[in-house]
C-alpha cells in the first residue's frame, strides 16, 4: 500500500471529508482558510468556496446541498456557493466553535464543539433534527447528547446503528454508547480506547508517541479508522479496541479519514499545516494535503441530512 497526493494544493487545517456518490466527488474544509472544497477525482476539477467563517464539520443534504457546522450554528446551503440559511445559532462564546461533526443514519445532523483555550472541558456534542415532523412547532429539534470535553472529535457509528463514538482529542479517549436510534437515546458510556499521553519533553519527529485521536470513519466491517494528530498515522481499531493496523503518513497531523471513491476502498486523509514549524514543513512539504490509499475494505456510505 503506498499513499497518493490526491490533492497538493494544501489547507491549513483540513478537515471533515466525505464521499458524494451522487456527484462522485469529495468534499472537504479547510477550517482556518474559511472554505469549502470538493474534487472531482475523475477530471481533476478542483473548487473552493470561501465562508464568512470558520466550517467545522458539514453533510450532504438528501435534498441537494450541504448542511455545516460553522463557528456560531448550524447552517443550511441549498447548492454549492449558495446562500448559508441558519437552521439554529448557539450563544456559546468566543472561545468556542463548532468542530468535528456529521449525520447520524436517521438524516440528523450532530455536530460537536471545540473550546479553543483547551484549558476547560467545555466542549459539547449537539444533535439537530430538521426531518418533517420531529421538531417543535416547526422549529428544528436541538439536543445536548454529551458533554465535558475540551475538543470534540471521533464521531462515527456501527454499521448496525447501534454504537455511537466520539472523542475528546486533549484527553487521548475516544468514547462509545449504545444508541437507539429511533428514539435518539444513548445508553452504557464507556472508554473504547485509551492512548497514552504525549511523554514529557517530546518533540515532533521523536519517536514514543502514537499521537491523538481527531477524527475518524467506520468500514462495513464495523472498524473504527481513526486520525492520530501529531502521530503521523491512522490506526484502524476492531470492534472491540484493538489496532489491527497502523499505517504511517508522510505528514506529521493527519485529521480525519474517509473511505470513498466508487467502490469505496479508497482511503482518503486530511491534515493539518497550521502552527507547524517551517523545519517540519521542509521535512514533510505534503503537509495540508489531501492523501490517498487503496484499502481491502471498503466503507460505509456518508449519511444524509434529511429536512
Amino acid at each position: 500500500m503506498k499513499w497518493e497526493v490526491a490533492v497538493d494544493t494544501p489547507d491549513a487545517l483540513g478537515e471533515s471529508p466525505f464521499w458524494h456518490p451522487r456527484e462522485q466527488r469529495l468534499y472537504w474544509i479547510d477550517i482556518a482558510g474559511k472554505l469549502v472544497r470538493r474534487l472531482h477525482p475523475q477530471s481533476g476539477a478542483l473548487e473552493s468556496w470561501e465562508l464568512p467563517q470558520e466550517p467545522g464539520c458539514m453533510a450532504p443534504a438528501v435534498n441537494g446541498g450541504l448542511v455545516l457546522g460553522l463557528r456560531d450554528g448550524i447552517y443550511r446551503a441549498r447548492s454549492w456557493g449558495g446562500t448559508l440559511a441558519p437552521l439554529v445559532r448557539f450563544n456559546h462564546g468566543a472561545t468556542t466553535r463548532f468542530n468535528d461533526g456529521k449525520a447520524d443514519p436517521e438524516g440528523r445532523f450532530w455536530a460537536g464543539t471545540i473550546y479553543e483555550p483547551k484549558d476547560a472541558r467545555k466542549a459539547d456534542l449537539y444533535s439537530l433534527d430538521c426531518r418533517p415532523g420531529n421538531g417543535a412547532h416547526g422549529q428544528p429539534l436541538v439536543q445536548l447528547k454529551a458533554c465535558n470535553a475540551t475538543t470534540a472529535n471521533g464521531l462515527a457509528w456501527s454499521p448496525a446503528a447501534d454504537r455511537t463514538y466520539w472523542a475528546d482529542t486533549p484527553r487521548h479517549e475516544i468514547y462509545a454508547w449504545d444508541w437507539e436510534p429511533g428514539p435518539n437515546v444513548l445508553r452504557h458510556h464507556r472508554v473504547f480506547k485509551r492512548f497514552p499521553a504525549k511523554p514529557a519533553g517530546w518533540q515532533p519527529g521523536d519517536p514514543g508517541y502514537l499521537g491523538r485521536p481527531d477524527g475518524a470513519t467506520v468500514d462495513v466491517e464495523g472498524h473504527y479508522w481513526c486520525a492520530m494528530y501529531e502521530g503521523s498515522r491512522v490506526l484502524r481499531l476492531s470492534p472491540q479496541g484493538d489496532i489491527v493496523a497502523d499505517i504511517e503518513l508522510p505528514v506529521r497531523c493527519p485529521t480525519m479519514p474517509c473511505l470513498g471513491g466508487p467502490d469505496g476502498r479508497t482511503l482518503y486523509v486530511t491534515s493539518a499545516r497550521q502552527g507547524r514549524s517551517p523545519e517540519e514543513l521542509k521535512a514533510l512539504p505534503l503537509s495540508g494535503c489531501v492523501l490517498a490509499m487503496r484499502v481491502d475494505v471498503p466503507g460505509l456510505p456518508v449519511n444524509f441530512f434529511i429536512d
